[in-house]
This record gives C-alpha cells, structure tokens and sequence, in this order.
C-alpha cells in the first residue's frame, strides 16, 4: 500500500512539473514496477498494454469519434437548434435554453462534450450576440448544455469505462438516458432561475409561427434517424456496441455526403481530427493502464476496500466520499485522465459494497461532466474561451456557476436514487 501512495505522490510531482499526465501515469507505472518486480517484468507489461490497445473492442472508440466528426461536419447541430429555437426561442432565456436544449441532442449523436462545446457556440453565440444577451450568461449555457455530450449516448467516456471494467456499455448506454434527461432538466431550471433574477440578460427571441415551427421539426430527422438506428439496432439485437459504432460512422458519413459537405479536403480533414483525437485518448489509455498495473502490484485497491469495509459507516456516506474526491480532482485535472487514475482504485470498493456497476459508471460519468465546468482545468471553458477572446476566463466561470450548481443537486438526485439509472438497463434486460 505504501509503494501505492508514494506512486501517486511521485505522479502528482511530474504533473506540477508540466508533464503531461500520460506519461506522468506511464512513467510512474513503468518505473514502479520495475523497481517492485524487474525491469524484464515493466517492460514486457508495457509491451502487453501497447498490443492491447490494438483490440478489437476498443475499435468502438476512433468510430464513435468519427460518428461525431462526420455529423459535425453534416451541419446537424444547426438543425437542432433551430428547431429548438423555433419552439422555445420567444420565452425569456428562450436562445440559451434553446442552446442547452440542441447541445442535448447534438449530445445523442456526437458523445464528445468538447466537439459540443466547439459546435453549439458556433451556431448559438452569434444569435444570443444578436438579441443582447449578457455574455458570462450565454457561454455558460453553452458549456454547461455541452457536458451533456457525455452523458447522453453514446459516450466515448462511458465506452472507456465500460472496457475498463468489464461493464456491459449497452447497458450503460440505457443507463444514461435518464440521468441525461434529468440533468438537462436542472440545467432548464437554471436558466429559469437566473433570467428571473436578471431579465435583462436574457431577452426573448422572435417567436416562430406554427409553419416555421413544423419546417425545423422536419429538418431533424436525420438526426433522428442516426440515433434510432445506432441505439435501436443495438438493443433490437441487430449489432453489438462496435459494430454500432461503424454503423453510427457510416451513417454520419452518408449524411455528409447526402448534404454536400465533404469534399475531398473536408474528408481528409475529418479522418485526421478523428485520427488525432483517438491517438490522444489511446495515449492516456496506456499510460493509465500501466499504472493501474502498478497499483494492482501494490495492492493498494485491496488494501483501500478492506480499510473501508471495516469501518463502521453506510455505504452510501462511502459513495458520497468518492463524489467529493472526484470534485476535488476535478479542479486540477482533465477529466478522462482523472477517470482513469481513480476506478481502478474505486470500482473493486464500490462493488464490494454491493453497488452496481453500471450506476456507479454512470456517477463517475456524472462527475466528471462537473469537472468539465469548473476551475481551473475545465476544458469546456477554454475551448469557449479561444472562441470568444472579448470575454474574460473569469466572467465564463461566472456564466457557468449556476449549472454547477445544478450539477450538484443532480448528482444528490442520482446518488438518493439509483433506479434512474437501472430502471431502462433491467426493463430491458440487460
């Protein structure tokens, strides 16, 4: 346990130092082992983990990122927003609940809360610029509508935890529907809240008549159609989590085309994004599974879960610990890295407790959309920020403050109830 703790410290120590986290977790894995075992034994497990990630099932991975590369590109997120805006968009706060609204939806089909981020403030800043919405306001319903991304399936982060731990990512799929539609909820209501406070930031829109209003319902049947086909096929029995995936990509693809925006460029463009960003999760994959190794030489999980089992307190008042740790982390570092730093330590204690699996993903999942919103490392916030270079990294904080805490009380509602998230994976069977 002890070469456990020193590990984290010395990992913690690279990271203050600038490097970057996935060759912190790498070296740290490597080098730990080296010294526990041999360096013969670090060497051949990190030759196993660079053969590994070549799988077949973690394929899932570069094509859901290409899924949502290729609707990006399709342009859906436009439709999703004016159809949304068409119904919404004269209420007071209508274009920012519009936005949160479109960022659920375009969610369902792209699984990436940065492409969200970068998509839905393209399409949404310039109209809520146009009607005078205070600024802090308007980009934190854009970051705030984008963590859904995450959430709502399909979701890299919930495929990479699913492998991780040997979860069925059907059922994890099924599981976040309903926590998605419950975040999405409490991020209405802060809108509501804060228009009611500040009626000057957010102004109603034009209101659509009834002609418009079918028009944008009509324009989002693609997307619609990619989602029922991806989500349906693979629980009507029809394809697995990766075959799904490659449907999901082919379908953006055809979509794209259908609409006439792939060029030769633009298709090349769209495979190296999708090619950089796979490489990036994949680094932080390996450099995560070295040092889980590591940790498992330690025994530091085995040690945690008997320490914690041996007390005296509710699993529960345990759950909540690991909420509040995952906070905590959540200010210091990038939210896939901080996943899989920490359920290789948390998942065997939380299954011991009697928990099950697939909530508990969804809770890390949950968390990890706060991380994605809050200072200093909320990577929604810079990519908004590089956008709209007028406003101030302090006055976006200020924008999103609200839906965090909103994500706060969504995150008591889950914890309190957990057949949210299991009602859809048993109705179903999975």
């Amino acid at each position: 346990m002890t070469e456990g703790l020193l590990g984290f410290a010395a990992m913690f120590v690279l990271m203050a130092l600038r490097v970057p986290i996935a060759v912190a977790m790498g070296v740290v894995g490597v080098v730990g082992l080296a010294l526990m075992r041999s360096w013969p034994a670090a060497l051949s497990s990190t030759a196993s983990e660079f053969v590994g990630i070549g799988s077949y099932t973690l394929s899932v991975v570069p094509l859901f990122v290409l899924m949502g590369n290729f609707v990006t590109r399709a342009g859906m997120s436009r439709e999703l927003y004016r159809a949304a805006y068409s119904l919404i968009g004269h209420w007071r706060g209508g274009l920012a609940l519009s936005t949160i609204a479109a960022c659920a939806g375009f969610g369902a089909i792209c699984g990436s809360s940065i492409a969200t981020t970068a998509t839905m403030g393209r399409v949404a800043l310039p109209e809520m610029q146009r009607f005078r919405y205070a600024p802090s306001f308007a980009a934190g319903s854009v970051c705030a509508g984008a963590t859904l991304g995450i959430l709502i399936p399909p979701s890299v982060i919930m495929v990479i935890y699913g492998i991780m731990t040997e979860t069925s990512i059907g059922a994890l799929f099924a599981a976040g529907v309903i926590p998605g539609l419950v975040a999405l909820g409490f991020y209405l209501l802060a809108s509501f809240w804060v228009t009611r406070r500040h009626p000057q930031w957010g102004p109603p829109g034009e209101r659509a008549t009834w002609a418009q209003r079918l028009a944008a319902l009509r324009g989002i049947w693609g997307v619609l159609a990619l989602f029922a086909l991806v989500m349906g096929g693979m629980y009507g029995g029809f394809f697995t989590p990766t075959e799904a995936a490659g449907v999901g990509a082919a379908g953006g693809f055809f979509f794209a085309l259908l609409r006439r925006a792939l060029t030769a460029k633009a298709l090349f463009e769209v495979l190296g994004e999708s090619a950089r960003t796979s490489a990036m999760l994949f680094t932080i994959v390996i450099g995560a599974s070295l040092f889980a190794n590591f940790l498992n030489f330690t025994e530091l999980p085995l040690a945690l879960k008997t320490f914690v089992t041996g007390l005296d307190v509710h699993p529960m008042l345990v759950v909540v610990a690991i909420c509040l740790i995952y906070v905590v982390l959540g200010t210091a570092m990038e939210s896939l890295s901080m996943m899989l730093l920490t359920v290789p330590v948390f998942f065997p204690l939380v299954t011991a407790l009697g928990f099950d699996p697939v909530w508990f993903g969804i809770i890390v999942v949950c968390v990890i959309e706060i991380s994605l919103i809050t200072p200093p490392v909320g990577m929604n916030i810079f990519v908004l920020s590089s956008m709209m270079p007028s406003l101030s990294t302090r006055e976006i904080w200020r924008g999103v403050t609200p839906f965090i805490f909103a994500d706060i009380g969504r995150m008591f509602v889950l914890v309190a109830f957990p057949a949210l998230s299991l009602f859809l994976p048993r109705w179903l069977g999975l």
